[in-house]
């Protein structure tokens, strides 16, 4: 058994969201779950297929974040995980609508921040055993970055 870390390629500014799930079938209904819940969602999706041909299916709106779904699920290449990436939405609009998808199983991580997947890879193949969503805490907030948190979370439009 080997343990590796596999960093997900992203710009700064998309979000993601990366899961496990069980059937070729998350593929069309991660899609559905998607633009029926933001209409015009931009976004890119690739699932790891864990039997038969073991390919990376894909589906998506948007061109270019499909290809780095692609480009990341083969990196992984972790059976039956996918990857969704997102251009201007964040994964808290659609979170609840992918965890109600019947395939999916788990949500490992969903985020803007840099991502490390850790993957075991046995004989018989690969597997997510965690993730590394960003960076380690460096304090405890105080009361002016409390304000600081109000008045972001209000000028994004998700307090008033």
């Amino acid at each position: 058994m080997e343990i590796k870390t596999v960093k997900i390629d992203k710009a700064d500014e998309l979000n993601m969201i990366l899961g496990h799930s069980h059937f070729i079938k998350t593929v069309e209904d991660i899609y559905e779950a998607m633009v029926n819940t933001v209409p015009g969602a931009k976004f890119g999706l690739a699932f790891c297929e864990a039997s038969g041909p073991c390919l990376v299916r894909y589906t998506g709106t948007d061109n270019e974040l499909i290809e780095l779904a692609k480009k990341n699920a083969f990196a992984l290449s972790a059976g039956h995980s996918f990857i969704l990436i997102m251009k201007d939405m964040f994964p808290v609009n659609v979170l609840n609508a992918i965890k109600n998808v019947p395939e999916v199983c788990r949500i490992f991580c969903a985020t803007a921040n840099p991502v490390e997947v850790l993957v075991m890879e046995t004989g018989l193949g690969r597997g997510i055993i965690g993730v590394v969503d960003g960076f380690s805490s460096k304090g405890i907030e105080t009361e002016s970055d409390i304000e600081d948190r109000k008045g972001f979370l209000r000028a994004i439009g998700y307090k008033q």
